[in-house]
C-alpha cells in the first residue's frame, strides 16, 4: 500500500496483518480522490473504520486541513499510529479508539468517509443515523455493489453511486430538509 498523490506520494503505508480489515484498493482511493480533490483544501476529513488509515493520510496529503480516524480494533489502531507517526501527521490528526456510530455525532467535519465491513448491514445504518442530527457536506460510503444503500438518510441525499469491480462508492450530500415547520 502506498500514498497516491499529494505531499505523501508514493510513501509506503503498513498494511494490518492478517484478515481483520479489508483496505480500500489503491486504485478505488485513485478513483474516490479524483473526485474529492476539488474539496479537500482545508477540509475536516473523518475517515470511520480506518483501518490503516490509507484513506484519511491520503486526504491530508491531498491538502486537508486535519483527519480524524476512528477503529475499533486494537491491531489496526497500533498500525494506524506507526503510519500516522511515519509521516510526522501527528498534529494534524486525531485518533479515536472505538465503534464509529457512537463518535460520528460529536465531530464537526466537512467530508466523512465510511467503510464498515461489508458484512455488517448494521453498521451502515448506525453510521449514517448518527450523521443526521449534524451532516456534513458531504459522506462517502464504501460497499459492496451487492449491499444496496438507501437513496436518503435524513438529511443526506444520494447523489453520486460509482462501481468498480466489487466496491461501490455512494456519494451523500447533505440537502435542507423542508418541513411545514420551517416555512413559518
Amino acid at each position: 500500500m502506498r500514498v497516491i498523490a499529494g505531499e505523501f506520494r508514493s510513501r509506503k503505508i503498513i498494511p494490518v496483518p492478517g484478515f481483520e480489515t479489508r483496505p480500500t484498493s489503491d486504485r478505488l482511493r485513485e478513483t474516490l480522490f479524483n473526485i474529492l480533490n476539488p474539496l479537500l483544501a482545508g477540509a475536516v476529513f473523518v475517515d470511520g473504520y480506518a483501518g490503516t488509515g490509507a484513506v484519511g493520510i491520503e486526504a491530508l496529503s491531498r491538502g486537508a486541513r486535519h483527519a480524524v480516524f476512528i477503529e475499533k480494533s486494537k491491531t489496526a489502531l497500533e498500525v494506524l499510529q506507526q503510519n500516522i507517526a511515519a509521516l510526522k501527521l501527528e498534529y494534524r490528526s486525531r485518533v479515536i479508539r472505538g465503534l464509529v456510530p457512537m463518535h460520528l455525532a460529536g465531530i464537526p467535519a466537512d467530508i466523512v468517509f465510511l467503510d464498515p465491513p461489508y458484512e455488517s448491514e448494521r453498521d451502515y445504518l448506525a453510521s449514517m443515523e448518527a450523521l443526521e442530527p449534524h451532516p456534513p457536506a458531504l459522506t462517502v460510503v464504501q460497499h459492496s455493489v451487492r449491499f444496496a444503500l438507501e437513496d436518503q438518510y435524513g438529511p443526506m441525499r444520494r447523489t453520486r453511486l460509482l462501481k468498480q469491480g466489487e466496491n461501490a462508492l455512494s456519494f451523500y450530500k447533505f440537502a435542507e430538509v423542508v418541513t411545514p415547520d420551517s416555512l413559518e
